[in-house]
């Protein structure tokens, strides 16, 4: 009997693997991009939060009583106290409504916010005194912060449209008529009435609500219980600039 011979088995070479790039470099290099994309996301985030607050904010205003403002807590810091209260505009004499809106925009009621009629004649008179509408004074005295510095009129720019979008023009009349200021420490319609008049908002003439509108643009230089010169003939002006506005329609936004 023929025996085969046994196939002697080759010997088995070691296979080596391809060696793998090194980790740590990718990882190094993928470490930044990952950490600069959570950042990033973090500060959208926060962003996105602010506006957010700050949109439910501006909504909250657009009807409840205005508990305080920027301003005002300055003020009070600075001297001691403030006089200040809430009233709403049905509880204030229509004149005094017409008075301020004929003394600091009379277009009030037919713009969106921003006045470009006055502002381009502040551009042409080199200054911009009297380009500032009521809306954007409620902006600034309700949610900012006074002085003339960029980034509080970049915000102002974009938080007037907002306003003008989510409050009615009334309502936005109602809050300045509120928290403007008439005298130093001395916040609103009826706080200035009373100080100035010894009779509540409601009481208020002609006349009265005019010197109280011509007060407006310098609450610590004029004085509308002891008008002086200017303030009386700028009064004049105002009474005859609220009649106007309502004999030709311009209050009818804030009328009854």
């Amino acid at each position: 009997m023929v025996k085969t011979p046994k196939k002697s088995k080759a010997p088995q070479r070691k296979t080596t693997k391809p060696k793998k790039p090194a980790k740590s470099v990718a990882k190094s290099s993928a470490a930044p991009r990952g950490f600069l994309a959570r950042q990033r996301l973090r500060v959208l985030r926060l962003v996105f939060g602010v506006c957010l607050l700050g949109f439910i904010w501006i909504l909250a205003y657009s009807f409840i009583p205005i508990p305080t403002t920027p301003y005002m807590m300055s003020e009070r810091r600075e001297n001691g106290d403030i006089d200040y209260q809430w009233v709403p505009l049905e509880s204030m004499a229509p004149v005094l409504a017409r008075a301020v809106v004929a003394a600091e925009d009379a277009n009030f009621c037919t713009h969106w916010g921003f006045d470009l009629n006055a502002i381009r004649a502040a551009i042409d008179d080199g200054s911009g005194r009297g380009a500032s509408t009521i809306t954007q004074q409620v902006v600034k005295n309700a949610f900012l912060w006074h002085g003339r510095s960029w980034p509080r009129k970049a915000l102002e720019a974009i938080v007037t449209p907002i306003v003008e979008l989510t409050w009615t023009k009334r309502r936005i009349l109602e809050v300045y008529l509120n928290i403007a200021e008439f005298d130093q420490g001395i916040f609103g319609a009826e706080a200035a009435a009373r100080a100035y008049f010894g009779v509540g908002p409601e009481e208020l003439t002609a006349q009265q609500a005019a010197q109280l509108a011509a007060v407006l643009p310098a609450p610590k230089l004029r004085n509308a219980g002891r008008p002086g010169p200017f303030v009386r003939r700028r009064a004049a002006q105002i009474v005859d600039g609220a009649a106007t506005i309502q004999a030709d329609g311009r209050s009818g936004c804030f009328e009854d």
